[in-house]
This record gives structure tokens, sequence and C-alpha cells, in this order.
């Protein structure tokens, strides 16, 4: 039987990580003095068990440790060389910058961005939309400060809030920040660094007029929700042309005014859109008056494909189980989740054949370690199986056609 091409010399691991740039975690590692005082444990090292721990779903320190012996023979060509202690691995949870992670993600996304962007899309989603949306993480105890009123027996769990920017045209974050989940989510929009002439949507909880005004400034277009609460003035009703979409109930212009700062006046676009699928009707707000009614009502609804990515990964990476007690621990252990996301992605989209995130998430897991070449198998799972077939045929075919040519039949013949 010929030799299997699928299997190659390394593993699906270090397939992975064969995306990351090696220069730049050392770069990064000595800006950011990550590597002070340290002989062996590197923080590529690092980088690559925490890695490990996250495809593999290791819940405590231990069982990563066990799970990197039960791999002993196999992790000089990740760049391991020995084993890492658990005092170790526990004191780099504490002492290491989270930083550091958040470097390699940002890298490692930039430098693959032009092949997570979906090349099917039309002139008309082109539009450079960027959609923003936080989402919580529950902690197993108070760390940091979480949301909801204190329960009556005084033990109440922390959390942590991911605040995220996904690209429309990629569906992955480039813009990320951590946050107790008891911050308010509108305080992150001075963050929010844009090229001029996109477009930025995010729900109801981001309500901050000042910033709205900024962006106005900055030819930065927003699409949210008018809360129901809001105080405002209509300035002008805009006349809905024959061909809109009849969903379309209003358009005009409004002047907002903020409870805090009463001289604040924000000038804006109010359209209500009666939803036929949800049987509701939807008032959304823009700085934008160029777009029709039914495109701002078209891109607000785009802002559910943040919440497909939040699905996913909390589906494929659930954060439930720490590896540390301490907020740069779980801050790593979140980035570690995000770039584990991005490089199973980037994998996906250098692949033609269509597969599910959550099956080549389950197979890339239950193999990680394996000799397999993952472009080859995802391509084809079923290649090799098919010439082990055709092969037996040819050693049946073979032996029928001439069974006393040899005093020795064909071993294996038969199975």
């Amino acid at each position: 039987m010929s030799k299997d091409t699928n299997f190659i010399r390394q593993q699906k691991f270090g397939q992975l990580l064969s995306f990351h740039d090696k220069g730049l975690i050392k770069r990064a590692s000595k800006e950011l003095e990550a590597d002070r005082y340290v002989k062996k444990f590197t923080s590529y090292k690092y980088l690559v068990i925490m890695l490990f721990a996250t495809f593999e779903g290791y819940h405590s320190i231990r069982y990563t440790v066990l799970g990197l012996l039960s791999h002993a023979n196999k992790l000089q060509h990740l760049g391991l060389d020995y084993i890492v202690r658990r005092s170790t691995l526990s004191d780099a949870n504490v002492r290491r910058p989270n930083e550091l992670f958040a470097k390699v993600y940002y890298d490692t996304y930039n430098r693959h961005k032009d092949i997570l962007s979906d090349s099917s899309l039309s002139k008309n989603d082109m539009i450079r939309l960027f959609i923003m949306d936080s989402t919580t993480i529950t902690l197993f105890k108070d760390i940091l400060k979480g949301v909801g009123r204190n329960p009556e027996n005084g033990k109440k769990k922390g959390g942590i809030k991911a605040h995220t920017i996904i690209d429309s045209q990629d569906n992955m974050p480039c813009f990320i920040r951590y946050t107790e989940a008891a911050k308010h989510d509108h305080v992150l929009l001075k963050d929010v660094v844009l090229p001029e002439n996109s477009f930025i949507c995010f729900d109801k909880g981001y309500v901050d007029y000042e910033q709205y005004e900024v962006f106005t400034s900055k030819k930065i277009w927003y699409v949210t929700r008018l809360k129901d609460n809001a105080l405002y003035v209509a300035k002008q009703e805009f006349d809905i042309p024959d061909e809109a979409h009849a969903g379309v109930l209003k358009d005009e212009e409004i002047e907002l005014s903020s409870n805090k700062n009463k001289e604040l006046k924000h000038k804006a676009r109010r359209v209500a859109f009666w939803d036929d699928e949800n049987k509701r009707v939807f008032e959304f707000i823009t700085n934008n008056f160029d777009l029709s009614a039914e495109e701002i009502a078209m891109i607000y609804k785009k802002r559910w494909q943040i919440e497909l990515l939040f699905k996913q990964l909390k589906q494929n990476f659930p954060l439930k189980y720490f590896l540390g007690d301490n907020e740069n621990a779980i801050i790593i252990q979140i980035w570690s989740a995000m770039i584990a996301n991005l490089l199973l992605s980037i994998l996906r989209s250098k692949i033609r054949k269509q597969w599910a995130f959550s099956n080549m998430m389950s197979i890339v897991k239950h193999q990680l370690m394996s000799y397999i070449n993952v472009y080859a198998f995802f391509e084809d799972p079923e290649r090799t199986w098919r010439k082990v077939i055709a092969e037996e045929k040819d050693r049946e075919r073979l032996y029928k056609i001439s069974p006393q040519t040899t005093l020795f039949p064909l071993q294996g013949a038969y199975f």
C-alpha cells in the first residue's frame, strides 16, 4: 500500500500556529518585558501552552500539564523542549502581561484579514460597516464587579465584559476591550477610531449624544435604535418615494436633547420601519441623510452578525472555568479563546470546501496533535479511504486472475 499523502511532519496544532509571526511575538515580548528574569519558559512557549489548553478545553492547570505529558514525544515540533511545571504556569498567569496576547491577536488578524474577507459580497454590501456590541462572561467569584443586586447571602459572582467591534466584511473582531461587567457600554464609544465615511452600528446600550456629535464631525456614520424615553423634537419630515420598501413608515429629521447636558442638541434622522417578520415597529436614528430609509434598516439588521460571533465563541470555547483566579489570568484566557477562534477562521477561509465552524472545531480538537495535513484532509476527507478501497480491489483482482503464480497468496487480500 502506498504512502498516505495526508500525513506530514507537522501536527494540526503546528499548522495552525504557523499563522503567527514568531518574530512579532519575540519583539512584543521584548517591548513589554514579558520575558524579564525568564530562563526557559519564553512568551512563545507560554502562548503555545495557553492555546493548547484552549483547543483541548482543559479546565485546570493540572489537566493542562497532564495533557502535555500525554504528548511528550510530540512537543518538540511545537518548539516546546520541556514540560512546564504547574507552579511556573500559574506564576505566568499572574505576571505575564495580557497585552502580549492582544498584540499577537491584532498582528495575526491584520496579516490575514484579506483572506478572511467575503469575496462574494456585492457592491452594495461593500460599504465599510463596523458592528459594535458587548458580551458578559460570568466569573466564579467576585473578582470583577458583576451586574445586578447583591444576593441575600452576600456571595455575588463577578463578571467581565468584552466590548467588541467586528468588520462586517470578515465577521472578525478588529477592536476588543475588557472591563468589569458593571461598566456601562457607552463609555467605550470614546475609544472607537474608524476611517472616514465608515458606518458603525450598535444597539440602544451605546447612547452618548456627545460622542454622536464627534462622529458627525469626523464623517463617521452611526446607525442605532431610538430609546423609548429619548427627548427629541421633529424638525422636518421627508417624503417617502413610491419605490421605497413597504415597511418604511416615516423618515424625518429630529433634534435630540440630553438630560445631563441641556445645551447639547444633536441633529439626527429618525426612520420608523415596520418589520413584518416580527410584527413590530422599529425606530432607527442615524446621522447619515444620504442613504435610503430601507438601507438604514438593512444596516441595523446586519447587527445580528456580531450576535452569531458571540454564539460561536461561547459554544466552541466555553469560558466557564479559568486557569487562574486573578484579573490578568482571566483576560489572558479570553484572549487565548479569541486567538484560537481567529486561527480556525483563517484555516476555514483557506479551504474551498464549505465546513461548519463547529464541525471543524470538533475534528481539530480531537486530533489536535495528529500529523495530518489539514488542507488535504478538510478539502477531501474521504480521499484516503477511497484510495484504500481502490488498492484493495486491485489486490483482489490480481489474486483472482493469477492465484497459482506464487506458492504464497498475497497476504491481506482478504480481511
